[in-house]
């Protein structure tokens, strides 16, 4: 049946005139099939047909750009969750700590938290099926479903022998673009976006109208780590800073009817206001629309490190079964006429490999104010701060749990002093009690030097030099052989900063942990300070001559 109707499609292209494109089409599509079912029947073990298909179809996309996905039917729903920032469930983050499903985070108002669940709560069952053993995948799905449906959760809670059982009923969750907005300072308000889902815009607006309701006489803005999302959204958080009928962005590809240009539609929340915006190397799509709007019209600064250059725009075209296609079909322009996109997809070397477009290549734009950016490479910072480095020691403590599972204990032996989230630090004689519980914990870890020494010995013998250096390399391991005590108390700052914020997130959850950030954040130390200098601020914007 496929043959034939792909032998009738290509009767059907070629009558249609003496296109070779079409040709091409017609005739792989025409390959395609039948290698498909020849596959299918004569491969020695037993093919997955729609597994087959989907790896096949995965391979294809990968060859164009990383943005053009096949979304299965079984996946519409997660997709769905990542545009609209909806779902049926409980309104909680779960994720594996020393080998246990553990509850990460309560939203505040959804079900896990009106139900009493804590961060730290071992999963254990849900409406009677043991989750122990099963992926933090496998216990969302179970998690999730259609709101007003009941569910029980069983957990086990520290420092309680007997198991706690919660029943309550899902909801319709929505996840906030803006997760926090508070006073940084007495005259400075801070709003972080994460995504840029439905109401992202409103969210901003309705955070910057609160802020100037407690005082706030300039704004930051934290773009960091902000994958994108819908274009509008963008279009609409930059209308928060930009007057009405200004240009934001515009979209060109293949396909001329597609062609469209974004301006702002409402009147501004606050076209004056001084703004700093944080942003990394992982701020991306969208947020690198906000950031550069804001670049190009010098509403802003920018602080923080180059963003990620996807300049890229994609659409969702419907497939049979229920499926769709997430394909790239245009590149974006902001307002200096520039498009960040890092790398150019359709030039591949020999061996397949793509590279990031060179800075001899990028062109040179300006801003409103005469200002020079380029092109090709994201958006760049006005004050370049680079991202913050862990020791060895700081990360092992973070990804083995053992800062995660000590908050937890001090939460329960401290529960009747609720710690201010901007004030609290963890005192010397606090983090003696860390490190004697440590003692028996393991978080070995290996230093960058140690491993260039390892592959340094590596190479020695390889090469038939070890012998002649044997000495020295046993002297230098010695030297630099790290030492667990001495690098408690040589990073303590950047643990004890750590400590503090999981500590704090177990009685404020996410906006205590964000709070008790501040004064640590160097991105954010760094516009507070850039915007209580408006001299220096409006130099930067190159607003000397207005």
């Amino acid at each position: 049946m496929l043959l034939v109707a792909a032998g009738f499609s290509l009767i059907t292209l070629l009558s249609s005139g003496p296109n070779e494109r079409y040709f091409d089409i017609a005739k792989n599509l025409d390959i395609f099939s039948t290698l498909f079912k020849e596959v299918n029947a004569y491969y020695v073990d037993e093919v997955n047909p729609n597994d087959l298909m989907k790896t096949g179809i995965e391979a294809m996309l990968s060859s164009l750009d990383p943005y053009t996905n096949f979304i299965s039917e079984d996946d519409i729903e997660d997709y769905r969750t990542m545009t609209t920032g909806q779902y049926g469930g409980i309104g909680a983050l779960i994720g594996r700590n020393n080998e246990k499903n553990m509850i990460i985070m309560p939203y505040e108002g959804f079900p896990a938290f009106k139900a009493g669940l804590k961060i730290g709560d071992e999963i254990l069952k849900i409406d009677n099926v043991d989750v122990r053993n099963k992926s933090t995948s496998e216990i969302s799905q179970l998690l999730k479903g259609q709101a007003k449906t009941p569910l029980k959760v069983t957990v086990q809670r520290y420092g309680q022998k007997d198991e706690l059982v919660f029943n309550m009923v899902r909801e319709k969750i929505t996840i906030d673009n803006v997760p926090y907005h508070g006073m940084v300072n007495e005259s400075t308000g801070y709003i972080r976006l994460t995504d840029f889902t439905t109401g992202a815009g409103k969210e901003v607006a309705n955070a910057l109208n609160t802020l100037k309701k407690q005082g706030a006489e300039k704004v930051i803005l934290d773009l960091r780590d902000n994958p994108g999302g819908l274009l509008v959204e963008a279009v609409n958080v930059a209308n928060v800073f930009i007057p009405k009928g200004r240009e934001v962005v515009s979209t060109k590809g293949k396909i001329t009817d597609w062609n469209k240009t974004y301006k702002t539609l409402e009147n501004t929340s606050d076209d004056q206001i001084p703004v700093a915006v944080l942003i990394s190397s992982r701020s991306a799509s969208a947020a690198e629309i906000v950031a550069g709007v804001i670049q190009d019209y010098d509403r802003g600064i920018l602080i923080g490190e180059r963003t990620f250059g996807k300049g890229l725009v994609q659409a969702t075209r419907p497939l049979t079964y229920n499926s769709q296609l997430k394909v790239t079909t245009a590149k974006y322009y902001i307002p200096s006429g520039r498009c960040i996109q890092a790398i150019n997809y359709s030039i591949r070397d020999e061996d397949g490999s793509i590279t990031k477009i060179p800075d001899s290549l990028k062109v040179a734009f300006n801003t409103k104010n005469g200002r020079t950016v380029y092109d090709g490479g994201g958006v760049d910072p006005d004050i370049s701060i680079d991202r913050r480095t862990f020791a060895p020691i700081t990360l092992s403590l973070v990804s083995k749990g053992l800062i995660f599972e000590y908050a937890t204990k001090y939460f329960y032996e401290n529960q009747d002093n609720k710690p201010d989230p901007k004030k609290f630090k963890i005192t010397q004689d606090q983090y003696k009690e860390f490190i004697v519980w440590l003692e028996d914990k393991d978080y070995d870890y290996t230093t960058r030097v140690e491993k260039t020494i390892d592959n340094l010995t590596e190479y020695a013998k390889k090469e038939k030099y070890f012998e002649n250096v044997k000495d020295q390399i046993e002297k230098l391991k010695k030297q630099v052989m790290h030492n667990k005590d001495q690098d408690l108390q040589q990073f303590r700052t950047e643990i004890s900063e750590i400590l503090e914020e999981e500590i704090i997130s177990r009685y404020h959850l996410r906006a205590g942990a964000t709070e008790a950030s501040f004064d640590d954040d160097d991105h954010i130390q760094s516009a507070i300070k850039a915007l209580a200098d408006l001299k220096k601020y409006d130099e930067l914007l190159a607003r000397t001559n207005e």
